[in-house]
């Protein structure tokens, strides 16, 4: 099974899963694919985060992100969200496919050239595609801002207007690019021919990012973060992502009886609701490890967990002025028929990143570095050589040691708080994905659009819950009936007979796909 946010990608994975190739080599196809399909949301100028799992008790989280740059700008006030300013991180996406394809040599007998696997992505940047809705939508979005991105206009509006859509929209300096690691490895990007190009076009756009800092990118192999839930054990990404945050939610969710509460009730989602504050209490501490001592056991620890619980008051909402970080991104998964699982987010931060195109490289890059904190005295102050803080959390589910579920969604805050109604109502509630998927779900905090500390929600969530929950003090706002604010998330459902369900959120243009 795969899922992905975009038909032309789930395709690409699941030709390689019927061709023979295992779901990495899937996963790296889908990868591919999506950087070209949904440029808005992510890029090979961006980042990736792989949770990796099989039956045999192995599991893995590959970190594909890129750390500050060695020149860091003197920031006077703050750091840009757009512009050269904001790109003062380098990029992990590529390197993360190619340590994706040794680890499926190494551990999943994986027989597919790398080269082989981006063919469909190249075929897409240089021939075309049908843009899709979502892309100019945001493109719409951005009109006023696209003028000041260098290169921006020429990549994405080509012949100086807005494409309609379903038209055939081509990135032929993108193809170039990927041609060019198909052709020498994921290295050229950082070290190669093209690296040098990068470099020289990041430096025409006014960007600190150089040749050295492009170079010192490597993914990183690690462990992933674990919580036990009902028996089940739930996998998340190690700071600097917010991983801990989805893992403290639903072990706060743990200390209460579900079964008792029904499923889409007042009572549902005002528990929700109180432990994703709870939780994210806790979120400003998150730092890169290397940096900042990360007390993951103390975060996680059970009667740290049940203290949490106890302070939610089941009649009245906590007060809730904290800010909220905005980011969009990716979200893909596939299984193959050895259960060899991957979860993963890819991303620019940013709808459309930093929006510098870099020269005649296609490439978009990301803005990931105005995630860091020019105070001090925070965790993720920034500093050469750091991670910042990262919103991608895609989620991995084992049932023993076998991967059960897989899942994530765009949506940066709102990450943890899709992944919290998604993970009660697949392992809680057992609903099927689509069903799952479909159901309303709420958004705490500011968006991009609606800058009230209100609580978000959808407006098919029925209307007694509503007011039952202003009652409560929450602070509602309506938000469309499958509002793409909501997330867009994606999930598969391993059984323990063999069948596998999938499915991709109605909130998106994506789809999941079986042999």
């Amino acid at each position: 099974m795969v899922t992905s946010p975009h038909t032309l990608a789930t395709e690409a994975g699941l030709k390689v899963l019927r061709d023979g190739g295992n779901a990495m080599e899937a996963a790296i196809a889908v990868g591919a694919v999506i950087t070209v399909t949904c440029p808005h949301f992510c890029g090979i100028g961006g980042d990736a985060i792989w949770i990796i799992a099989d039956r045999s008790g192995r599991k893995n989280v590959l970190m594909g992100l890129g750390q500050a740059v060695e020149h860091l700008p003197n920031f006077q006030d703050a750091i840009p969200f757009r512009g050269p300013g904001s790109t003062i991180v380098s990029a992990g996406a590529v390197d993360s496919w190619e340590k994706a394809h040794a680890y499926s040599r190494a551990h999943w007998g994986g027989q597919l050239g790398f080269s082989s696997l981006l063919d469909a992505a190249i075929g897409y940047a240089e021939n075309g595609f049908p843009i899709t809705a979502s892309q100019l939508y945001w493109l719409d979005y951005r009109k006023t801002e696209v003028d000041c991105w260098p290169n921006f206009r020429t990549t994405f509006m080509p012949n100086g207007r807005r494409p309609r859509e379903g038209e055939m929209f081509a990135q032929p300096n993108l193809a170039r690019s990927l041609k060019a690691i198909a052709r020498h490895g994921a290295r050229e990007f950082y070290e190669g021919e093209l690296a040098a190009r990068i470099a020289k076009g990041l430096e025409a756009a006014g960007s600190p990012v150089t040749a050295i800092d492009l170079r010192n990118t490597r993914s990183t192999l690690e462990q992933p973060v674990s919580l036990d839930y009902r028996g089940l054990t739930l996998l998340a990404p190690p700071p600097p992502t917010q991983g801990i945050s989805t893992l403290g939610i639903m072990g706060i969710l743990r200390e209460f009886d579900l079964s008792n509460i029904p499923e889409g009730s007042t009572d549902y989602y005002h528990l929700c609701v109180e432990a994703v504050k709870q939780s994210f209490l806790d979120r400003t501490r998150i730092a890169d490890p290397n940096f900042v001592a990360q007390p993951l056991d103390q975060w996680l620890a059970p009667g740290h967990l049940a203290r949490k619980a106890q302070s939610i008051k089941l009649d009245r909402a906590m007060n809730w002025p904290h800010p909220f970080r905005t980011g969009d991104t990716v979200y893909f998964a596939v299984t193959d028929r050895f259960g060899h699982s991957v979860s993963v987010l890819q991303s620019t931060y940013y709808d459309w990143g930093s929006g510098i195109v870099v020269g005649d490289t296609g490439i978009l890059w990301q803005n990931r570095g105005a995630a860091f904190s020019l105070d001090p005295h925070s965790p993720n102050v920034v500093r050469t050589g750091k991670r910042p803080f990262y919103t991608l959390n895609p989620s991995m589910v084992l049932k023993g040691d076998a991967p059960h579920v897989l899942c994530g969604t765009q949506g940066a805050d709102g990450q943890p708080q899709t992944l919290a109604v998604l993970l009660t109502r697949l392992l809680d509630y057992r609903l099927d994905p689509c069903e799952a998927l479909s159901r309303p779900r709420f958004l705490l905090g500011k968006t991009f659009s609606d800058q009230r500390d209100s609580l978000k929600l959808e407006a098919s969530v029925n209307d007694a819950t509503v007011d039952d929950l202003a009652r409560r003090g929450h602070s509602i706002a309506a938000i469309p009936a499958l509002s793409p604010l909501a997330g867009q998330a994606g999930a598969i459902v391993i059984h323990d007979d063999g069948v596998i369900k999938g499915a991709h959120d109605p909130r998106g243009d994506g789809c999941a796909m079986g042999p």
